[in-house]
């Protein structure tokens, strides 16, 4: 099955990183060395590493990739430095030598934003300290935005990095690139060194504890596997599959295939992570979290049966038990059996009477809950049925709204006398069928339905989990409205079995809009030519919501506060190596602004609310919270319209303030707020979680708004006509579509 990585940092501004050396066959076993340090003292760290290469044979290609599952080879005319100034396709280049071994945490490095970092050296002739020298063969730390043409002409020109930095110089601690020579006399390596650099032969008498550091990265193949797959805490999951899967195919080992089963599911290789653990635990009952594991990647590749026997053999577990009973309590309620669900999830209660999730499947299944919903329920024949991500409890207050705003596109009775609720995850099967194909029509949206890993399934791939040829026996009109492509940057999926589905869900559909441009053109991508005129632009109906709501007011006056929100899920697809940056830069603006307004915290989820903890433990700002997750949709909209700012991260935290006439500035971490920004003309509404100024630019684009409130609130209303109005226009079809 076809899977590749989404990239659009041109939207969100997310840096790419790269480490980069030049190598010879001569420097070739000094850059496996090199190559072995690296992941064995920063296991955490795999980013591309671009090899320049004066043309190496193919077996020297090999024997690199085979410690780094990110090589990038490329010919280099030239062996100098400078050839490491012209990769231009990264962030950040890291550029080392293979004479270095490294031997601690280089994560500043990663962090650095400004300038070219480097480590002035003391050169034996130099007379004074303040003289030192950035060596041609160091370390350097190269941000493309310093590359400027002045520079690159002063390189150009043949006279070393020393003479063509000038001012873009930053000065990195010597530890980054310590030079082994200075350790003669047998003197130790300073416990606090990153980086040991040899600048000569190795193997002199002398520098015994230098060499000693070297030689311990000297090691064959399948000891270097074994040796990273033995460290202790946290690995990069690209770096532990490279390393594990070889072993694992001379030697199975059940832990180590649970480890990399758990890395395969993480990542949405689901079929990848059954293969490589089933055979080792099919008939061993005595592996409870493999269970686990295998039960959970089965689930997401719909063979519903035989996950939950794997899941059933997990609760052998008692510190695990409570939540595979509330997995298997989802694994029944997906496949309808609410009895079943409900069930399961008293069984995790008796486990751990404390467990969260197991107490809201218990509360969701009981069975007065859904008798409560049928007797509500008119008549079939006067309803529209409705896919949906319907959220309920704690669980994001947008996708609460959300809903209940498509609906107010429709009909003014938004509750179960005119709507059947299907909910989206739950299997569509010949049951659901009947239903749906009783009533008026089918809306489906709205939401990022489009995403492969909230509830990940066979069956489409994204969040309807629909069988195509279920699809096609639906008999009542289908509209798709306002679906949003939510796939994040970065984020690896099943391209082609996706495309798949959608071109049976475009097909099928009488009226298929998507709540952005960039969505709409993002999809057309997937699409046959035959079919991308039918997707067409439907605005997310919650950025209209003063002119959904009945009777609705805009304020009379509002409350002196500014809303933060950020989202934490996906953190590392969210921010990368930078959110210490971004905390920092947060931080700063959070103390500017509130010199303006009461500065408060919206919460759509409760891990939300892991900015407020490290911001305070990091920073000393304590900030008041806001826990929408907790309020009804009234409350909701309430708060963001009173409000005189919103900054927010998670997409519904910017189009539910925008939609009730509230000012928002966007924390761009997923393209789709871009996406939004564009559709209304307002891209400066809009900063990077990347940006290197984000405080700054937050500060002042934040008191701008601030400072001509007024003119602020009119130019939100003003953007949303054009949304009202192209709204309006799809009503209108809808309405002749559902008669």
């Amino acid at each position: 099955m076809t899977r590749s990585a989404d990239d659009r940092r041109a939207v969100t501004g997310k840096r790419r990183l790269a480490f980069a050396a030049y190598a010879d066959e001569e420097r070739l076993p000094h850059l496996l060395v090199l190559l072995r340090s690296l992941a064995l003292t920063n296991p955490r760290v795999c980013e591309d590493f671009v090899l320049l290469h004066p043309g190496l044979p193919e077996a020297a290609l090999e024997a690199a990739g085979r410690l780094h599952p990110r090589l990038v080879a490329r010919r280099a005319e030239t062996p100098r430095r400078a050839e490491l100034f012209r990769i231009d396709d990264y962030d950040t280049v890291v550029a080392l030598e293979p004479g270095m071994v490294v031997l601690g945490d280089i994560g500043e490095l990663l962090r650095l934003r400004d300038g070219v970092g480097a480590v002035p050296q003391l050169l034996p002739g130099d007379l004074t300290k303040e003289r030192r020298t950035v060596l041609d063969d160091g370390l350097l730390v190269i941000q493309r935005t310093a590359l400027t043409d002045g520079l690159l002409a002063r390189l150009g020109t043949g006279s070393g990095v020393d003479g063509a930095l000038e001012d873009a110089l930053v000065r990195l601690d010597a530890r980054y690139d310590f030079l082994a020579h200075r350790l003669f006399d047998d003197a130790p390596v300073p416990d606090n060194v990153a980086i040991l650099r040899f600048t000569g032969a190795t193997g002199r008498p002398g520098y015994a504890p230098a060499e000693e550091a070297r030689r311990r990265f000297e090691m064959t193949d399948d000891e270097f596997r074994e040796a990273y797959c033995a460290l202790p805490g946290g690995k990069h999951p690209d770096l532990l599959v490279h390393c594990a899967v070889p072993l694992l195919r001379r030697r199975p080992r059940v832990d180590l295939a649970r480890a990399v089963a758990e890395v395969h599911r993480q990542q949405g290789r689901y079929t990848e992570a059954v293969e490589v653990l089933a055979p080792l635990v099919a008939s061993d009952a005595d592996r409870p979290r493999c269970h686990q594991t295998l039960g959970v990647s089965l689930m997401a590749l719909s063979r519903y049966d035989e996950a939950e026997t794997h899941l059933l053999l997990a609760t052998a577990a008692p510190d695990i038990a409570s939540k595979v009973f509330t997995q298997l309590a989802r694994l029944a309620w997906l496949r309808g059996a609410d009895d079943a669900a409900h069930a399961y999830a008293r069984q995790g209660l008796d486990a751990d009477p404390t467990d969260g999730p197991c107490r809201a499947w218990y509360e969701r299944t009981r069975p007065a809950v859904r008798n409560r919903e049928r007797a509500a329920a008119g008549p079939a024949e006067e309803q529209f049925a409705h896919v949906a991500l319907f959220a309920d409890g704690q669980e994001n207050a947008g996708d609460k709204v959300l809903p209940e705003a498509v609906r107010m596109c429709l009909d003014t009775d938004t509750g179960p006398g005119r709507w059947l609720s299907i909910h989206a995850h739950r299997l569509f099967d010949d049951a659901a069928l009947e239903q749906v194909n009783a009533r008026r029509g089918l809306i489906i949206g709205g939401g990022g339905l489009f995403l492969p890993d909230t509830a990940p399934n066979a069956n489409s791939t994204w969040q309807w989990n629909v069988p195509n040829e279920t699809l096609a026996r639906i008999t009542v009109p289908l509209a798709v409205f306002a679906v949003g492509y939510n796939v994040f940057d970065g984020q690896v999926y099943r391209r082609q079995r996706f495309a798949e589905s959608l071109r049976a869900l475009v097909a099928q559909s009488a009226f298929f809009g998507l709540r952005n441009r960039g969505s709409v053109a993002r999809v057309r991508e997937l699409l046959p030519e035959d079919l991308r005129h039918r997707v067409l632009y439907q605005p997310c109906p919650t950025t209209v919501t003063r002119q959904l709501v009945p009777d609705w007011t805009d304020p009379a006056e509002r409350d002196d506060t500014v809303l933060i929100n950020c989202a934490y899920d996906r953190a590392g697809l969210r921010f990368g190596h930078d959110y210490g940056h971004f905390l920092a830069q947060m931080a700063s603006a959070v103390r500017a602004l509130g010199d303006r307004a009461e500065v408060r915290y919206a919460a759509h989820m409760p891990t939300d609310e892991t900015f407020v903890h490290d911001l305070r433990r990091e920073h000393g700002i304590a900030l008041p919270v806001e826990p929408l997750y907790d309020l009804d949709n009234d409350a909701v909209r309430d708060l963001y319209r009173r409000t005189k700012l919103v900054i927010g991260m998670r997409g519904h935290a910017g189009m539910i303030p925008f939609g009730c006439g509230t000012p928002i500035i966007s924390l761009v971490s997923h393209p789709k707020l871009a996406y939004f920004l564009a559709d209304i003309e307002r891209p400066e509404w809009g900063v990077s979680v990347h940006d290197r100024d984000l405080g700054a630019v937050l500060t002042e684009r934040a008191g701008a708004l601030l400072g001509d409130h007024a003119a602020a609130v009119a130019d939100v209303h003003d953007r949303q006509e054009n949304l009202w109005r192209i709204t309006q226009e799809n009503m209108t079809a809808l309405r002749a579509i559902f008669a």
